[in-house]
Protein backbone atom coordinates (compact mmCIF):
# COMPACT_ATOMS: atom_id res chain seq x y z
CA UNK A 1 0.00 0.00 0.00
CA UNK A 2 3.20 2.60 0.93
CA UNK A 3 5.13 0.88 -2.37
CA UNK A 4 1.67 2.16 -4.64
CA UNK A 5 0.70 5.25 -2.96
CA UNK A 6 5.10 6.31 -4.04
CA UNK A 7 4.36 5.54 -7.47
CA UNK A 8 1.47 8.09 -8.25
CA UNK A 9 3.06 10.90 -6.56
CA UNK A 10 6.21 10.01 -9.11
CA UNK A 11 3.50 9.58 -12.08
CA UNK A 12 1.76 12.45 -11.05
CA UNK A 13 4.70 14.66 -10.82
CA UNK A 14 5.94 13.61 -14.22
CA UNK A 15 2.70 14.69 -15.66
CA UNK A 16 2.73 18.21 -14.36
CA UNK A 17 6.38 18.28 -15.66
CA UNK A 18 5.54 17.46 -19.27
CA UNK A 19 2.45 19.20 -19.82
CA UNK A 20 0.13 16.42 -19.72
CA UNK A 21 -2.16 17.41 -17.42
CA UNK A 22 -5.05 20.20 -18.43
CA UNK A 23 -6.50 22.57 -16.89
CA UNK A 24 -6.01 25.33 -14.26
CA UNK A 25 -2.11 26.36 -13.51
CA UNK A 26 -1.21 26.61 -9.78
CA UNK A 27 -1.08 29.71 -8.04
CA UNK A 28 2.46 29.39 -8.11
CA UNK A 29 2.49 29.80 -11.79
CA UNK A 30 1.76 33.14 -13.05
CA UNK A 31 0.03 33.35 -16.46
CA UNK A 32 0.97 35.45 -19.65
CA UNK A 33 -1.42 36.92 -21.73
CA UNK A 34 0.13 38.28 -25.10
CA UNK A 35 -2.17 39.94 -28.25
CA UNK A 36 -0.53 40.59 -31.39
CA UNK A 37 -1.96 40.66 -34.96
CA UNK A 38 -0.51 40.68 -38.66
CA UNK A 39 -0.16 44.25 -40.78
CA UNK A 40 -3.28 44.93 -42.57
CA UNK A 41 -4.40 47.72 -44.62
CA UNK A 42 -6.52 50.57 -43.55
CA UNK A 43 -10.66 49.29 -43.60
CA UNK A 44 -9.63 45.87 -44.09
CA UNK A 45 -10.70 43.42 -41.41
CA UNK A 46 -7.51 41.73 -39.77
CA UNK A 47 -7.10 38.66 -36.94
CA UNK A 48 -6.27 40.04 -33.50
CA UNK A 49 -4.72 36.64 -32.43
CA UNK A 50 -4.71 36.10 -28.16
CA UNK A 51 -2.59 33.65 -26.31
CA UNK A 52 -2.85 32.69 -22.87
CA UNK A 53 -0.14 30.50 -21.19
CA UNK A 54 1.77 29.74 -17.79
CA UNK A 55 4.84 31.72 -17.32
CA UNK A 56 6.42 27.62 -18.06
CA UNK A 57 4.73 28.27 -21.61
CA UNK A 58 1.94 25.56 -20.94
CA UNK A 59 -1.62 26.66 -22.74
CA UNK A 60 -4.06 27.87 -20.97
CA UNK A 61 -7.87 26.62 -22.26
CA UNK A 62 -10.75 27.70 -21.35
CA UNK A 63 -10.15 30.53 -19.80
CA UNK A 64 -12.25 33.91 -20.57
CA UNK A 65 -10.59 37.01 -21.71
CA UNK A 66 -12.34 40.62 -21.95
CA UNK A 67 -10.93 42.51 -25.21
CA UNK A 68 -11.09 46.45 -24.99
CA UNK A 69 -9.97 48.81 -28.04
CA UNK A 70 -8.93 52.13 -27.64
CA UNK A 71 -11.52 54.63 -29.60
CA UNK A 72 -10.06 58.21 -30.06
CA UNK A 73 -8.21 57.50 -27.20
CA UNK A 74 -10.69 56.25 -24.79
CA UNK A 75 -10.95 52.41 -24.00
CA UNK A 76 -14.43 50.44 -25.04
CA UNK A 77 -15.37 46.85 -23.97
CA UNK A 78 -15.20 44.62 -27.12
CA UNK A 79 -16.50 41.30 -25.78
CA UNK A 80 -15.12 38.11 -23.82
CA UNK A 81 -13.63 35.29 -25.61
CA UNK A 82 -12.36 31.71 -24.78
CA UNK A 83 -9.08 30.23 -25.26
CA UNK A 84 -9.14 26.75 -27.02
CA UNK A 85 -7.16 23.79 -26.08
CA UNK A 86 -3.94 25.65 -27.30
CA UNK A 87 -4.62 28.34 -25.19
CA UNK A 88 -5.51 30.26 -28.25
CA UNK A 89 -8.49 33.11 -29.38
CA UNK A 90 -9.22 35.09 -31.89
CA UNK A 91 -11.07 38.48 -33.21
CA UNK A 92 -11.70 39.68 -36.05
CA UNK A 93 -11.66 43.46 -36.28
CA UNK A 94 -11.98 46.18 -39.18
CA UNK A 95 -8.74 48.22 -39.08
CA UNK A 96 -8.77 51.97 -39.26
CA UNK A 97 -7.10 54.77 -40.68
CA UNK A 98 -5.85 56.01 -37.56
CA UNK A 99 -2.89 54.32 -35.88
CA UNK A 100 -4.30 54.77 -32.59
CA UNK A 101 -7.77 53.21 -32.78
CA UNK A 102 -6.04 49.95 -33.86
CA UNK A 103 -4.45 49.21 -30.55
CA UNK A 104 -6.12 46.32 -28.68
CA UNK A 105 -5.71 44.90 -25.05
CA UNK A 106 -6.75 41.92 -23.11
CA UNK A 107 -7.16 40.64 -19.58
CA UNK A 108 -7.27 37.52 -17.86
CA UNK A 109 -8.84 37.50 -14.31
CA UNK A 110 -8.45 33.47 -13.91
CA UNK A 111 -10.02 32.01 -11.00
CA UNK A 112 -9.57 32.60 -6.95
CA UNK A 113 -6.27 30.68 -6.71
CA UNK A 114 -4.53 32.88 -9.83
CA UNK A 115 -2.99 35.86 -10.08
CA UNK A 116 -4.76 38.41 -12.88
CA UNK A 117 -2.43 38.81 -15.98
CA UNK A 118 -2.73 41.26 -18.59
CA UNK A 119 -1.70 42.05 -22.35
CA UNK A 120 -1.59 44.31 -25.23
CA UNK A 121 -1.05 44.60 -28.99
CA UNK A 122 -1.43 46.62 -31.86
CA UNK A 123 -2.59 45.73 -35.89
CA UNK A 124 0.64 47.42 -38.10
CA UNK A 125 -1.16 49.47 -40.71
CA UNK A 126 -0.09 48.57 -44.36
CA UNK A 127 -0.43 52.07 -45.65
CA UNK A 128 -2.30 52.12 -48.88
CA UNK A 129 -0.74 52.93 -52.20
CA UNK A 130 -2.77 56.73 -53.51
CA UNK A 131 -2.45 58.51 -56.63
CA UNK A 132 -2.55 62.21 -56.46
CA UNK A 133 -4.16 64.04 -59.85
CA UNK A 134 -3.24 67.81 -60.61
CA UNK A 135 -5.29 69.92 -63.17
CA UNK A 136 -5.94 73.72 -63.91
CA UNK A 137 -6.25 75.72 -67.16
CA UNK A 138 -3.50 75.39 -69.96
CA UNK A 139 -3.86 78.63 -70.50
CA UNK A 140 -4.53 82.20 -68.33
CA UNK A 141 -4.13 85.45 -69.27
CA UNK A 142 -2.34 87.68 -66.99
CA UNK A 143 -4.15 89.32 -64.55
CA UNK A 144 -7.16 86.83 -64.26
CA UNK A 145 -7.46 84.09 -62.00
CA UNK A 146 -7.37 80.50 -62.65
CA UNK A 147 -8.47 77.50 -60.35
CA UNK A 148 -6.09 74.39 -59.29
CA UNK A 149 -7.67 71.81 -59.05
CA UNK A 150 -6.41 68.88 -57.03
CA UNK A 151 -7.61 64.91 -56.42
CA UNK A 152 -6.38 62.46 -54.06
CA UNK A 153 -7.49 58.66 -54.34
CA UNK A 154 -6.37 55.55 -53.55
CA UNK A 155 -5.47 53.33 -56.06
CA UNK A 156 -8.43 51.19 -55.13
CA UNK A 157 -10.93 54.45 -55.41
CA UNK A 158 -11.42 55.83 -52.17
CA UNK A 159 -10.98 59.50 -51.32
CA UNK A 160 -7.88 60.80 -48.92
CA UNK A 161 -10.18 62.78 -46.96
CA UNK A 162 -7.86 65.02 -44.67
CA UNK A 163 -4.88 64.47 -46.34
CA UNK A 164 -2.40 67.05 -46.55
CA UNK A 165 -1.26 68.31 -50.06
CA UNK A 166 1.49 71.01 -50.75
CA UNK A 167 1.23 72.84 -53.93
CA UNK A 168 4.51 73.76 -55.42
CA UNK A 169 5.44 75.93 -58.46
CA UNK A 170 8.46 77.33 -60.69
CA UNK A 171 9.09 79.43 -62.92
CA UNK A 172 11.40 79.19 -66.17
CA UNK A 173 14.88 79.85 -65.19
CA UNK A 174 14.24 78.82 -61.58
CA UNK A 175 16.09 75.62 -60.55
CA UNK A 176 14.02 75.17 -57.04
CA UNK A 177 10.40 74.94 -56.57
CA UNK A 178 8.27 77.42 -54.60
CA UNK A 179 5.99 76.53 -52.27
CA UNK A 180 2.50 77.70 -52.82
CA UNK A 181 0.34 76.88 -50.11
CA UNK A 182 -0.79 73.70 -48.44
CA UNK A 183 -4.36 72.32 -48.94
CA UNK A 184 -6.40 70.11 -47.35
CA UNK A 185 -8.51 67.27 -49.10
CA UNK A 186 -12.52 67.42 -48.19
CA UNK A 187 -14.38 64.66 -47.79
CA UNK A 188 -14.25 63.46 -51.49
CA UNK A 189 -10.42 63.94 -51.24
CA UNK A 190 -10.40 67.40 -53.15
CA UNK A 191 -8.95 70.20 -52.83
CA UNK A 192 -8.66 73.76 -54.99
CA UNK A 193 -7.32 76.75 -55.01
CA UNK A 194 -7.79 80.24 -56.77
CA UNK A 195 -4.00 81.17 -58.49
CA UNK A 196 -3.32 83.99 -60.35
CA UNK A 197 0.26 83.64 -62.18
CA UNK A 198 1.91 86.41 -63.67
CA UNK A 199 4.18 84.13 -65.56
CA UNK A 200 4.27 80.66 -67.38
CA UNK A 201 4.60 78.23 -64.52
CA UNK A 202 5.00 74.43 -63.32
CA UNK A 203 3.04 73.00 -61.02
CA UNK A 204 3.13 70.05 -58.94
CA UNK A 205 1.44 68.74 -55.78
CA UNK A 206 2.53 66.63 -53.04
CA UNK A 207 0.51 64.57 -50.66
CA UNK A 208 2.49 63.74 -47.26
CA UNK A 209 2.07 59.93 -46.10
CA UNK A 210 -0.31 59.62 -42.92
CA UNK A 211 -1.38 56.56 -41.26
CA UNK A 212 -2.81 54.76 -43.94
CA UNK A 213 -2.16 56.51 -47.29
CA UNK A 214 1.61 56.60 -48.45
CA UNK A 215 2.47 59.77 -50.21
CA UNK A 216 1.97 60.62 -53.88
CA UNK A 217 3.49 63.25 -56.15
CA UNK A 218 1.30 64.56 -59.21
CA UNK A 219 2.61 64.65 -62.96
CA UNK A 220 3.45 68.54 -63.41
CA UNK A 221 0.88 70.83 -64.85
CA UNK A 222 2.12 73.70 -66.74
CA UNK A 223 -0.01 76.84 -67.39
CA UNK A 224 0.73 79.68 -69.82
CA UNK A 225 0.92 83.01 -69.00
CA UNK A 226 -0.81 84.96 -72.01
CA UNK A 227 -0.32 88.43 -72.87
CA UNK A 228 -3.99 90.86 -72.29
CA UNK A 229 -2.77 93.11 -75.37
CA UNK A 230 -1.34 92.55 -78.52
CA UNK A 231 1.85 92.52 -78.97
CA UNK A 232 4.03 94.87 -81.50
CA UNK A 233 4.67 93.69 -84.33
CA UNK A 234 7.98 94.99 -85.81
CA UNK A 235 9.25 95.72 -89.19
CA UNK A 236 11.40 92.80 -90.82
CA UNK A 237 14.90 93.44 -89.99
CA UNK A 238 14.56 96.14 -87.66
CA UNK A 239 17.61 95.50 -84.83
CA UNK A 240 17.01 94.97 -80.93
CA UNK A 241 18.26 97.07 -78.29
CA UNK A 242 21.90 96.24 -78.08
CA UNK A 243 21.10 96.90 -74.35
CA UNK A 244 18.77 93.88 -72.17
CA UNK A 245 17.25 94.51 -69.62
CA UNK A 246 15.16 92.33 -67.06
CA UNK A 247 11.14 92.38 -67.68
CA UNK A 248 10.04 95.29 -64.74
CA UNK A 249 6.95 94.37 -62.54
CA UNK A 250 3.75 92.85 -63.60
CA UNK A 251 1.26 96.09 -63.57
CA UNK A 252 -0.54 96.75 -59.81
CA UNK A 253 -4.23 97.77 -59.60
CA UNK A 254 -6.26 98.71 -62.11
CA UNK A 255 -5.62 101.15 -65.48
CA UNK A 256 -2.72 103.04 -64.95
CA UNK A 257 -2.58 103.80 -61.53
CA UNK A 258 -0.34 106.43 -62.00
CA UNK A 259 1.12 107.72 -58.70
CA UNK A 260 3.07 110.69 -57.88
CA UNK A 261 5.17 110.33 -54.43
CA UNK A 262 8.30 112.57 -53.04
CA UNK A 263 11.10 110.71 -53.14
CA UNK A 264 11.75 108.08 -50.89
CA UNK A 265 15.50 107.35 -49.35
CA UNK A 266 16.13 104.21 -51.06
CA UNK A 267 15.66 105.95 -54.57
CA UNK A 268 17.51 108.76 -53.49
CA UNK A 269 20.07 106.66 -52.31
CA UNK A 270 20.58 105.27 -55.88
CA UNK A 271 20.18 108.72 -57.58
CA UNK A 272 22.78 110.38 -55.57
CA UNK A 273 26.39 110.23 -57.75
CA UNK A 274 24.28 108.97 -60.79
CA UNK A 275 21.53 110.94 -61.83
CA UNK A 276 21.95 113.83 -59.08
CA UNK A 277 24.74 114.81 -58.03
CA UNK A 278 25.88 118.27 -55.97
CA UNK A 279 25.65 121.29 -58.52
CA UNK A 280 22.51 120.09 -60.29
CA UNK A 281 20.18 122.90 -60.51
CA UNK A 282 17.05 121.26 -58.38
CA UNK A 283 17.01 119.26 -55.31
CA UNK A 284 15.60 116.33 -53.91
CA UNK A 285 12.39 118.31 -52.66
CA UNK A 286 12.17 119.26 -55.86
CA UNK A 287 11.49 116.15 -57.48
CA UNK A 288 8.98 113.54 -57.73
CA UNK A 289 8.89 109.97 -58.29
CA UNK A 290 5.99 109.12 -60.24
CA UNK A 291 5.18 105.04 -61.15
CA UNK A 292 2.62 104.06 -63.53
CA UNK A 293 1.96 100.84 -65.53
CA UNK A 294 1.71 100.74 -69.24
CA UNK A 295 1.96 98.42 -72.04
CA UNK A 296 5.03 96.89 -72.73
CA UNK A 297 6.02 95.72 -76.55
CA UNK A 298 5.11 91.95 -75.53
CA UNK A 299 1.44 92.61 -74.91
CA UNK A 300 2.12 92.81 -71.02
CA UNK A 301 0.96 95.49 -68.60
CA UNK A 302 4.54 96.47 -66.41
CA UNK A 303 4.96 99.20 -63.44
CA UNK A 304 7.53 101.72 -64.67
CA UNK A 305 8.76 104.00 -62.59
CA UNK A 306 10.82 108.23 -63.38
CA UNK A 307 11.83 110.83 -61.89
CA UNK A 308 10.45 114.22 -62.84
CA UNK A 309 10.24 117.69 -61.39
CA UNK A 310 7.39 118.85 -59.17
CA UNK A 311 5.76 120.83 -61.14
CA UNK A 312 5.95 118.64 -64.17
CA UNK A 313 5.17 115.06 -62.40
CA UNK A 314 1.18 115.88 -63.26
CA UNK A 315 1.85 116.30 -67.19
CA UNK A 316 4.43 113.27 -67.40
CA UNK A 317 2.02 110.74 -65.26
CA UNK A 318 -1.32 112.38 -66.94
CA UNK A 319 0.53 111.88 -70.36
CA UNK A 320 1.42 107.89 -69.14
CA UNK A 321 -2.17 106.95 -68.10
CA UNK A 322 -3.69 108.23 -71.58
CA UNK A 323 -0.78 105.77 -73.13
CA UNK A 324 -2.07 103.50 -70.90
CA UNK A 325 -5.76 103.83 -71.94
CA UNK A 326 -4.77 104.33 -75.74
CA UNK A 327 -2.40 100.77 -75.23
CA UNK A 328 0.11 102.87 -76.68
CA UNK A 329 3.53 100.75 -75.99
CA UNK A 330 6.72 101.36 -73.71
CA UNK A 331 9.50 99.08 -74.19
CA UNK A 332 11.03 99.77 -70.71
CA UNK A 333 10.88 102.46 -67.77
CA UNK A 334 13.63 102.44 -65.51
CA UNK A 335 14.83 105.19 -63.41
CA UNK A 336 18.23 106.38 -65.45
CA UNK A 337 20.14 105.73 -62.55
CA UNK A 338 19.93 101.69 -62.87
CA UNK A 339 22.68 102.64 -65.82
CA UNK A 340 25.28 104.04 -63.47
CA UNK A 341 27.53 107.02 -63.83
CA UNK A 342 29.02 108.21 -67.34
CA UNK A 343 32.00 110.62 -66.93
CA UNK A 344 31.21 111.50 -70.33
CA UNK A 345 28.03 113.19 -69.59
CA UNK A 346 28.71 113.91 -65.87
CA UNK A 347 25.52 111.93 -64.82
CA UNK A 348 23.46 108.68 -65.40
CA UNK A 349 24.66 107.01 -68.50
CA UNK A 350 21.87 107.63 -70.92
CA UNK A 351 23.94 105.86 -73.84
CA UNK A 352 23.21 102.94 -71.88
CA UNK A 353 19.28 104.09 -71.30
CA UNK A 354 18.85 104.81 -75.15
CA UNK A 355 20.70 101.75 -76.19
CA UNK A 356 18.30 99.92 -74.17
CA UNK A 357 14.94 101.71 -75.52
CA UNK A 358 14.55 103.01 -71.73
CA UNK A 359 12.03 105.89 -71.59
CA UNK A 360 13.14 108.31 -68.57
CA UNK A 361 12.99 111.95 -67.27
CA UNK A 362 15.32 113.52 -64.94
CA UNK A 363 19.05 113.11 -65.14
CA UNK A 364 21.23 115.48 -64.55
CA UNK A 365 23.68 115.68 -67.11
CA UNK A 366 25.42 117.60 -70.00
CA UNK A 367 24.02 117.41 -73.71
CA UNK A 368 24.57 113.88 -75.49
CA UNK A 369 27.90 114.84 -77.39
CA UNK A 370 28.20 118.33 -76.02
CA UNK A 371 30.20 117.94 -72.73
CA UNK A 372 29.64 120.88 -70.48
CA UNK A 373 25.90 121.86 -71.88
CA UNK A 374 23.35 121.19 -69.45
CA UNK A 375 20.66 118.92 -70.89
CA UNK A 376 16.97 119.69 -70.17
CA UNK A 377 16.75 116.40 -68.12
CA UNK A 378 18.87 118.18 -65.72
CA UNK A 379 15.73 120.23 -64.46
CA UNK A 380 13.26 117.30 -64.37
CA UNK A 381 11.09 118.94 -67.04
CA UNK A 382 12.27 116.32 -70.32
CA UNK A 383 10.40 112.74 -71.11
CA UNK A 384 12.43 110.58 -73.52
CA UNK A 385 10.26 108.18 -74.68
CA UNK A 386 11.35 104.60 -76.88
CA UNK A 387 14.70 106.32 -77.82
CA UNK A 388 15.96 103.14 -79.72
CA UNK A 389 13.05 103.37 -82.41
CA UNK A 390 13.09 107.22 -82.13
CA UNK A 391 17.21 108.48 -82.73
CA UNK A 392 18.35 111.69 -81.63
CA UNK A 393 21.17 113.46 -83.95
CA UNK A 394 23.96 114.73 -81.64
CA UNK A 395 27.23 116.18 -82.88
CA UNK A 396 28.87 112.95 -83.23
CA UNK A 397 25.96 111.50 -85.76
CA UNK A 398 22.86 109.03 -84.77
CA UNK A 399 22.14 108.05 -81.59
CA UNK A 400 21.24 105.23 -80.49
CA UNK A 401 21.00 103.52 -83.85
CA UNK A 402 20.43 104.88 -87.54
CA UNK A 403 18.06 102.19 -89.00
CA UNK A 404 15.13 103.91 -87.79
CA UNK A 405 15.68 107.06 -89.26
CA UNK A 406 14.69 104.60 -92.45
CA UNK A 407 10.90 103.83 -90.69
CA UNK A 408 8.70 104.56 -89.06
CA UNK A 409 6.06 102.40 -86.92
CA UNK A 410 2.18 103.25 -85.83
CA UNK A 411 2.81 102.94 -82.24
CA UNK A 412 6.51 103.19 -81.54
CA UNK A 413 8.32 105.21 -84.06
CA UNK A 414 6.92 108.50 -84.93
CA UNK A 415 8.14 111.23 -87.55
CA UNK A 416 5.44 113.95 -87.33
CA UNK A 417 3.12 115.58 -85.21
CA UNK A 418 0.10 113.78 -86.59
CA UNK A 419 1.13 110.53 -84.80
CA UNK A 420 -0.83 109.43 -82.04
CA UNK A 421 2.02 109.53 -79.15
CA UNK A 422 3.01 113.48 -80.07
CA UNK A 423 -0.63 114.46 -80.12
CA UNK A 424 -1.02 112.82 -76.64
CA UNK A 425 1.98 114.69 -75.29
CA UNK A 426 0.39 117.89 -76.58
CA UNK A 427 -2.55 117.50 -74.59
CA UNK A 428 -1.25 116.64 -71.66
CA UNK A 429 1.69 120.19 -72.49
CA UNK A 430 4.26 118.36 -73.61
CA UNK A 431 5.86 119.18 -76.73
CA UNK A 432 7.49 117.40 -79.26
CA UNK A 433 10.60 120.41 -79.21
CA UNK A 434 13.04 118.97 -81.77
CA UNK A 435 11.16 117.42 -84.04
CA UNK A 436 12.86 114.37 -86.40
CA UNK A 437 16.09 115.70 -85.15
CA UNK A 438 15.09 114.47 -81.62
CA UNK A 439 12.36 112.17 -82.02
CA UNK A 440 12.11 111.10 -78.69
CA UNK A 441 12.30 114.09 -76.59
CA UNK A 442 9.42 115.97 -75.43
CA UNK A 443 9.47 118.89 -73.13
CA UNK A 444 6.69 120.37 -70.46
CA UNK A 445 5.45 123.48 -71.74
CA UNK A 446 6.88 126.31 -69.43
CA UNK A 447 10.17 124.89 -68.14
CA UNK A 448 12.41 126.78 -66.14
CA UNK A 449 15.43 124.72 -68.35
CA UNK A 450 17.00 126.66 -70.88
CA UNK A 451 16.63 124.25 -73.50
CA UNK A 452 13.15 124.12 -73.49
CA UNK A 453 11.15 126.50 -76.20
CA UNK A 454 7.93 126.97 -76.74
CA UNK A 455 8.38 127.61 -80.55
CA UNK A 456 7.83 124.10 -82.78
CA UNK A 457 9.92 125.13 -85.36
CA UNK A 458 12.77 122.72 -86.40
CA UNK A 459 15.53 125.18 -87.78
CA UNK A 460 15.04 127.96 -83.65
CA UNK A 461 17.51 126.15 -81.33
CA UNK A 462 19.07 126.57 -79.00
CA UNK A 463 22.20 128.50 -79.51
CA UNK A 464 24.62 127.01 -76.85
CA UNK A 465 24.05 124.12 -78.85
CA UNK A 466 25.47 125.41 -81.84
CA UNK A 467 23.04 123.74 -84.32
CA UNK A 468 22.81 120.60 -82.50
CA UNK A 469 19.41 119.95 -80.57
CA UNK A 470 19.92 119.44 -76.59
CA UNK A 471 19.01 116.23 -75.56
Amino acid sequence: MHLGRHLFLVLLALAVAGGVLAGPASAATPTTLTVSAAAHPADADAAVQLDLRTSTGVPVPGAVLSVERRVQGVWQPVGSLVTDAAGHAQLSARVGRLAPDNLFRASYAGDATYDPATGSGAIPITRRPSRLLLDAAKRVVDGRATTVRVRWRTTAGQPVAGGRITLLRKAPGERRWRRVTTLTADARGRATLRARPRADTVWIAKGATNDWVRGDTSARRRIDNRPPGRPVSLPKGAPRPRVGLPRQQRAVGRGANATITPIPDQVWGTMTGRSWHAGCPVGRSGLRLVRVNYWGYDGYRYRGELVAAADAADNMAGALAEFYRRQLPIRAMYRVDRFGWSGRLGGADDYRSMAADNSSAFNCRSVVGRPGVRSPHSYGRSLDINPWENPYHSRQGVVPNGWWLRHSHPLVAWRSRSHEVVQVMARHGLRWTYGTRDAHHFDVVGSAGRALRTDLSPRRLHPQCAGFVCD
